[in-house]
């Protein structure tokens, strides 16, 4: 799923030079599929094959199509070759690697380098992904930075949000607005006791709380855990709003319009496995605070290099960055200008890797 919206704006930029390009879209997950079923822009919505020979050659037999396009990881190699034996040029988008130890052993570094070299363009998100494919010594594809499409993806969508109006003005007025967009459990432990204590500092702040799984179990656990003296209202429940200090989102899909109403942003997952998206919020000019474990996403890390992004591994952490964010209009703002700046600087991808493979169409 994550791959896909990274394809949209390829897709959508496709059909806008060339509207009668057929397109085909494959998914092998479960949540990929179902959640794109309504998308607009193919002709065919579709698992992929498993990846054997056999599979493969019948799926590109069947399909013949003029070119093929994988997005970032989704290199399946007997589809990859199957492809390379009907002549069709076959092109990664938003090409990303980093060095491993393991890839490097004999047997897997020949297999990767026979698989990278089936392939006509590697159009890499850095200079950096473009120096680790390079390492395979390979002869045939073109090696060439292109850049990230996720930022022509959140450009666009936060110019579609910001025309969706979710928020009574009379809600958010007079209000400094702090949202937690996409938290879980562990997230949720380590911050709340920060916004129970700058709450208490600042009266006016309005917590917009949006849980990555807004299931009924999920909502009464958030409800039931929160701190006395933070009162609570769920999303779906906003015409009997009575000032309380917490909204709890019970929908699903709206965090994008929600940011427009925030001055700073939490996002979710770095407590857990990975962090979730922090280009959302960037795209809106907020500074983003996260928990420690953002190592597994570039841009969380580019933003906080740069000073856009703030990390903490304790409340104690997380509290001290919330106070200089809400108690500093001149931080806030300065750090949620880098933000900004660092979505605006990487829009373009998109149109450079189009202009690339349209001729193969």
């Amino acid at each position: 799923m994550g791959e896909f919206e990274q394809a949209k704006p390829i897709i959508a930029e496709i059909k806008r030079r060339a509207p009668a390009t057929q397109v085909i879209v494959t998914f092998f997950s479960p949540s990929g599929y179902e959640n794109s079923l309504k998308y607009g822009l193919a002709s065919i919505i579709a698992y992929i094959p498993f990846d054997s020979r056999a599979n493969a050659e019948r799926f590109v037999a069947t399909v013949r199509p003029d070119a093929a396009i994988m997005v970032r990881y989704d290199v399946w190699p007997n589809h990859l070759w199957a492809l390379r034996r009907h002549g069709v040029p076959v092109f990664i988008a938003n090409a990303t690697l980093r060095p491993s130890t393991v890839r490097d052993l004999p047997l897997l570094r020949q297999f990767h380098r026979a698989m990278y070299n089936a392939l006509d363009g590697i159009l890499t998100v850095s200079e950096a992904d473009r120096s680790v494919f390079a390492t395979y010594g390979l002869d045939h594809p073109m090696l060439a930075v292109m850049g990230d499409t996720r930022y022509d993806q959140v450009w666009r969508r936060s110019a579609e949000a910001k025309t969706r109006h979710l928020l009574p003005p009379a809600i958010t007025q007079g209000r400094k607005v702090l949202i937690l967009g996409s938290s879980w459990t562990a997230d949720e432990e380590v911050l709340m006791p920060a916004c129970e204590t700058l709450r208490a500092e600042h009266p006016e702040l309005l917590i917009i709380l949006v849980p990555h799984e807004p299931t009924l179990g999920n909502l009464e656990r958030i409800e039931s855990g929160l701190p006395a003296s933070l009162s609570v209202i769920r999303f779906s429940n906003l015409n009997d709003y009575a000032g309380e200090s917490v909204i709890l989102v019970d929908s699903v899909g709206i965090l994008m319009p929600l940011y427009r109403y925030a001055h700073v942003a939490f996002v979710g997952g770095a407590f857990g496995a990975g962090i979730h998206n922090v280009l959302e919020p960037a795209a809106y000019g907020l500074p983003v605070l996260m928990g420690p474990r953002h190592q597994n996403s570039q841009e969380a890390v580019r933003l906080q290099q740069e000073g856009g992004a703030f990390s903490g591994a304790t409340t104690e952490e997380l509290l001290a960055h919330l106070r200089r964010l809400f108690g500093d209009e001149k931080a806030r703002q300065a750090a949620g200008d880098v933000a900004l700046a660092l979505v605006r600087s990487n829009v373009g991808a998109t149109d450079r890797f189009v202009a690339t493979v349209e001729h193969y169409l």
